[in-house]
């Protein structure tokens, strides 16, 4: 029956529509009230194909990175340009949207697991488990799940891994590029970690400014660029590249340290 339609890792879709509209009401004024979102390039969304996309971005939060994403990309896709004002543009979102997440992560608590339902691509991550380093093989039915999710739509990933900025990038994401051959679009971030706690969750202060800037698709060769050279292309258009580091103040880099310590603690 069409009510229990399900997408292709067996979600219920009209459960996954509820939440996302429930979930987009609720964390609305987040971005648009209490903080400022700043947009910039937008339009880019509504030129985008169904599917075969995938998004690359710095990471500032598990949980607020991805929701203000949501919204963008939705009220993007209902005409909206670097706005999102009105939330009624969540009243038929796109439905093939999802986001790679660490399942640990993802099963922290009953707030991950509803968000998971809503759009979740877990997998188990190769370098860190339950907050020791860990190395581990890559699981493929993790890569397999991000193929089935990049032919349904559009996959939201953050190539770090980590919160922690100016980490390195994971190979997995250069592979995945290589092997799907996805449109990929960088997205850079910023305000959200001085806006929320670690988790994306509880509002830490607010008037904070914070951006959101989409950038036009990557260039890749996909059968002749390198794994390293998707990764350096990567690092310059998330802005999370070493040489970045050399622009910044000392105030900034002190800034940088603490929340290194602060988020490895």
């Amino acid at each position: 029956m069409g009510i229990f339609k399900r997408n292709p890792f067996g979600h219920i879709i009209l459960v996954k529509k509820w939440l996302i509209r429930i979930l987009g009401v609720l964390s609305h004024r987040r971005f648009n009230q209490f903080n400022k979102l700043k947009i910039e390039g937008s339009e880019v969304i509504k030129s985008l194909p169904e599917n075969k996309v995938l998004f690359i971005s710095n990471h500032q939060t598990y949980f607020a990175d991805v929701t203000a994403m949501i919204h963008v990309f939705n009220a993007s896709l209902s005409g909206r340009v670097d706005s999102i004002k009105n939330v009624g543009y969540l009243w038929q979102p796109k439905m093939n949207l999802y986001f790679v997440a660490a399942k640990e992560t993802m099963k922290s608590g009953l707030l991950p697991r509803i968000l998971a339902y809503a759009g979740s691509i877990s997998i188990e991550r190769t370098w860190r488990d339950k907050g020791e380093d860990i190395n581990r093989q890559v699981k493929m039915s993790d890569i397999s799940s991000i193929g089935k999710a990049l032919d349904d739509g559009w996959v939201i990933t953050f190539p770090q891994g980590t919160t922690t900025p100016y980490k390195p990038i994971r190979r997995g994401t250069a592979y995945i590029i290589k092997k799907y051959k996805p449109i990929v679009i960088p997205i850079v971030i910023d305000g959200f970690r001085r806006s929320f706690d670690k988790r994306g969750i509880s509002i830490k202060k607010k008037n904070i400014l914070q951006s959101m800037e989409i950038k036009k698709p990557l260039d890749i060769d996909y059968d002749n660029d390198s794994i390293e050279s998707i990764i350096e292309k990567i690092e310059y258009a998330i802005e999370q590249h070493p040489s970045f580091l050399k622009v910044l103040s000392e105030k900034q880099l002190l800034e940088i340290e603490q929340e290194n310590k602060s988020r490895e603690w």
